[in-house]
Formats: structure tokens, sequence, C-alpha cells
């Protein structure tokens, strides 16, 4: 982590270190970018949204904003996007500037800790860049009251000398958008969010979405899949392009392992068994919540704090991590009395739910 500026609250500091740890997942199933990722989703990123796939509210929002824009010649408007990892923030943030015909600048929240960091960054930007700022819920304090000028009046506040010798002056800056990405709207200052004029959660990708991405990305890295095979990678995705991208390479590679020239249905099917992803999209760490979460405590309810001992995790990273898809799947119930089973997790490990379980019959991925 880097060294703490003045000014900065060291619980903080420790806070986000903790916040990195979690969010770390291990296996093929992570939502995180990886290093193989990063080397392999530039070819497969969309250029222009026409060939972005999903999100299809926002896309259509979007669409009218740039025509507007580019029609009076102005900077589109600050754009917040935020929503679970994986979704295509970055992918949507860099088809948005090729859509405008600017060149965009990336950056990051834990690196913009300095106010020289974010000084250098904005000197940098001409007249209508994007200027992405990804996990910009992790901002300086110092670095985000620099932001409040330069978002809504394109000009930056810069302080000289100490004391009675102390001296402001202000920085012009040509018009620019400005768009952030988070996987955490809730950290977010008030402030600071009032100031983006869209903000825009992404969702969770349909099956038949994920099967076209499936089929696009196979495309591009020469890979000839059976409509079958596309369609049961797509369907283990979790909901995420990132994965699904990731599970094309892994079947690939397996399928060339093979000798097999194309991927059918069942060679899908051998190569996602082989990495352990089942026909729901669960890794093994998924099924063995589930399994103690039934054999060890009956189904539930049992508190957080409990199931994450048991399973040798924090509690920070069972809530974070793990419990967000199993939610959304139909598997977990969150009560005010702590985690219940459903009768799909007895059925997805292969146990019988007993005839009394409490259900409280709320649809997939619905909390109390």
């Amino acid at each position: 982590m880097p060294t703490s500026h003045d000014g900065e609250n060291p619980l903080e500091k420790r806070t986000e270190k903790r916040s990195d740890a979690k969010e770390r997942r291990t296996g093929v199933l992570s939502a995180k970018e990886s290093l193989s990722d990063k080397k392999s989703d530039q070819s497969l990123r969309p250029k222009m949204l026409a060939e972005y796939i999903g999100q299809a509210r926002t896309r259509a929002m979007l669409e009218m904003s740039i025509a507007a824009a580019k029609t009076r010649g102005d900077a589109l408007d600050h754009i917040l996007f935020y929503g679970p990892p994986g979704l295509g923030k970055t992918s949507l943030s860099n088809v948005i500037a090729n859509e405008m015909g600017a060149r965009i600048h990336l950056s990051s929240g834990p690196s913009l800790e300095r106010p020289r960091d974010i000084i250098g960054l904005l000197n940098q930007v001409e007249t209508g860049d994007v200027l992405f700022i990804d996990e910009i819920h992790r901002l300086s304090r110092i670095a985000e009251e620099l932001l409040y000028p330069a978002m809504e009046d394109y000009v930056i506040d810069l302080t000289a000398g100490k004391g009675h010798a102390t001296r402001t002056m202000r920085l012009a800056l040509p018009k620019f958008t400005l768009i952030g990405a988070t996987t955490k709207a809730a950290m977010l200052s008030n402030a600071l969010r009032d100031r983006f004029g869209f903000v825009c959660r992404l969702d969770f990708y349909t099956v038949e979405e994920l099967a076209l991405i499936v089929a696009r990305t196979a495309g591009i890295l020469s890979v000839s899949c059976e409509d079958a095979a596309v369609t049961m990678v797509a369907s283990r995705a979790r909901g995420t392009p990132r994965i699904a991208n990731r599970l094309v390479r892994l079947v690939r590679d397996f399928a060339q392992y093979k000798g097999h020239e194309v991927v059918t249905e069942d060679i899908a099917k051998q190569a996602l068994e082989t990495y352990q992803v089942d026909v729901q999209g669960l890794d093994p760490t998924d099924r063995r919540l589930l399994t103690i979460l039934i054999d060890s405590y009956g189904g539930g309810p049992v508190g957080i704090e409990t199931l994450a001992a048991t399973l040798g995790e924090d509690s920070d990273t069972v809530e974070d991590v793990y419990e967000p898809y199993l939610i959304q799947c139909g598997y977990i119930q969150r009560t005010p009395r702590g985690r219940i089973a459903t009768p799909s997790a007895y059925a997805h490990v292969g146990r019988t739910a007993p005839g009394g379980q409490l259900s409280l019959n709320l649809q997939p991925g619905q909390n109390i």
C-alpha cells in the first residue's frame, strides 16, 4: 500500500487493505480482473456501441446522450458506473471515448492519493477527453475535494505557500468527461455522487446475452464452437462477461489439448467439469458453503460469523464474495435470525430437504 499522506486517516488505509484482501477470490470464477484477462481482453473488448452486448437500457441512454453531445459539439456529462466486477464498466468507458472521437486517460482511485497526482492527471486532459477513474470510491479525501470544482466549473484550485503567505490560484481546465467506476457505490460520498450527471447500474447478464458474448469471443479467438457448447459455457459464467471470456479460453485450451478442432457440447462439459465449474456456475467453495450450512447446521438459520468460522473465511469475505451469487441463484436466504438454505440448495448438493424446513418464499436475489 502507498504511504499515507498528511491528513489521511490511517484507519481508512487499514480498511482499504482489508477490502483488497476480501475482494480476491481464487479460482476460475473470480470476477476480479487477472493479468491474463488484461492481456487477452484488449482484443475482445468492443470498440463501438453497436458491438457492445447487453445493458440495453444503459446503452440506449448513452446513444441518445452521445448523439446530442456530438451535435452540440460539447463534452458528454460526467458518468458513474457501478455494479459487480466484470460487467464491462471499463469496456463501456472505452466505447464512449471511441464514440466521441476522444482520447481516454485511465487511472484508479488508489493511485490518486496526493494532490499532485490528480493535478498532474487533470493537466493532461484536452477538450472533449474522457478521464476514467476506476475504484473511484477509494479516492483520498483531498483528491476528491480537488475534483469538485473540476467537475462542476472545469477549474482546479491550487494553493501555494503557508500561513499568511498562502495564495490560492485558479487554473482553468478544458471541458472533459469524467467517468467513475465502482463496485461499492455506497462508499461514495454524497457530494461526489451528486456531481455525476448520469448514474448507471450495470446488471448481471442473461444467459442469452452471455451466449452472444461467448460466440463473439470464440470467433475472435478462432475457436469453432457448436451452439450447444456456446450455451453451456454461457450458462456457467455467473452472469459475468469477464468470467464467460475466461471460460472460453479454458475450454479452447482443453479442446486443443485433447486434439479436437471443434468444441462440442460434450467437450465443453468435460472441460468445465475439469475446472470444477458446475451446472450453475458454482465452484468448490460455493458448494462447500452450502454443504456446511445444510449438514452442520441443519439448513439454518445460522449466523454469518459462525458460518464463516466453519468455512475458514472471514465474515466479510463470505458476505461480499460468496453470498451474492448464491442469493441470486436462490440457494440462500438472509433472514433476521441468520442464513437459511433453500430447497434448491438441498437439491443442488444432493440432499433431501426436510419437510418442515423454514422457507420465506423469497424470489432469487430477494433479501429481507
